[in-house]
């Protein structure tokens, strides 16, 4: 009983140390910049050092499209489900933060060069979308779900 309470103690600990080490991976919460509302929830996986990030949840207001297409999208992307979308892709660790990807924004179906900073401990995600230069942009906080 001993040992198994141990092996918990340290499973534990290295979920913890996983959060505490800036790692984004996890799932996340938008913030909608302009009312302050959840707008959805994306899961953020690594696979050979890359970061992406699909849309698992979209928190939609009564009479809203429960499952909505993004129309405004082109190519393969164009009316298909914005739920189960890859809209982060590219990111990789440079330093503190994860940067060289790519942010779809779903509402007007265009794609942003994106960066990315973990801070509060784990709890906070930055998500820097910009053309050209990080300065012109905007950064959306994210907030950890798990």
């Amino acid at each position: 009983m001993k040992r198994y309470c141990i092996t918990a103690l340290l499973l534990a600990a290295v979920s913890l140390n996983a959060f505490a080490d800036g790692s984004p991976v996890g799932l996340w919460k938008s913030i909608d910049d302009t009312s302050g509302k959840p707008s959805a929830l994306i899961r953020i996986t690594e696979s050979g050092g890359e970061l992406t990030g699909k849309i698992e949840k979209l928190f939609r207001a009564p009479g809203e499209e429960a499952n909505p297409l993004c129309v405004k999208c082109e190519g393969a992307l164009k009316d298909q489900p914005i739920i189960g979308m890859t809209m982060l892709s590219g990111l990789k660790k440079d330093g503190d933060e994860y940067d060289g990807g790519q942010i779809l924004d779903p509402g007007n179906g265009k794609s942003y060069k994106s960066k990315l900073t973990v801070s509060d401990d784990g709890k906070k995600l930055n998500v820097r979308g910009y053309i050209g230069v990080p300065m012109l942009g905007r950064t959306q906080v994210w907030l950890r779900e798990d």
